[in-house]
């Protein structure tokens, strides 16, 4: 159900389109909240027939224009019911953890690889975070938007710095598994 709300965020943000959206999930929501063209415009079309949404009159008429949607009351409103409700954490599944438990009583043969795969990715990941933190939230800025977005930029940047302090731990004790259990 958060698909629709994400959308709805953005749009009160900035009124935007769906190519748009797509591009701005693909620059930041996307990081904690991913969504393919497909799913934005299918739910863009549901949010309109809900009255949560409209689409922007255009300023002329040209056919295959693309619309630019905007927020109505009934939308923010949604918003506003979704932001303040109790919800639940959602147990975390992660395949790679999976693998690990395996590898505990099968071996680990071919695991080393994918483990350092993974700490360059999430070392990327990290990178890309702190730019993004240099780049958008500089010293002094420090309205209320500005530092909830922040907050949850910090908590990517918290989450690949777990994820690369525990890969590199595994990777130290993965040699002490090799052989597994018989």
């Amino acid at each position: 159900m958060s698909l629709p709300h994400a959308i709805l965020t953005a749009l009160l943000e900035k009124p935007s389109s769906g190519l748009d959206l797509t591009r701005r999930f693909d620059r930041s929501i996307g990081y904690f909240w991913s969504a393919t063209h497909q799913q934005i415009y299918r739910e863009l079309g549901k949010l309109e027939a809900e009255g949560h949404i409209r689409a922007l009159p255009a300023e002329q008429p040209t056919r295959g224009q693309k619309k630019s949607y905007e927020v109505l009351p009934a939308g923010r409103a949604e918003l506003r019911r979704w932001t303040a409700a109790a919800q639940d954490p959602k147990p975390h599944r992660d395949a790679l953890l999976l693998r690990l438990r395996a590898a505990a009583v099968v071996g680990t043969a071919g695991l080393e690889a994918d483990l350092r795969r993974h700490l360059d990715l999430h070392r990327l990941q990290l990178a890309e975070y702190e730019e993004i933190e240099k780049r958008d939230f500089p010293p002094g800025n420090d309205s209320a938007q500005a530092r909830l977005q922040h907050l949850v930029l910090r908590a990517g940047i918290e989450l690949e710095t777990f994820w690369t302090q525990w890969l590199t731990e595994a990777l130290e004790e993965l040699p002490v598994l090799e052989d597994g259990p018989g």
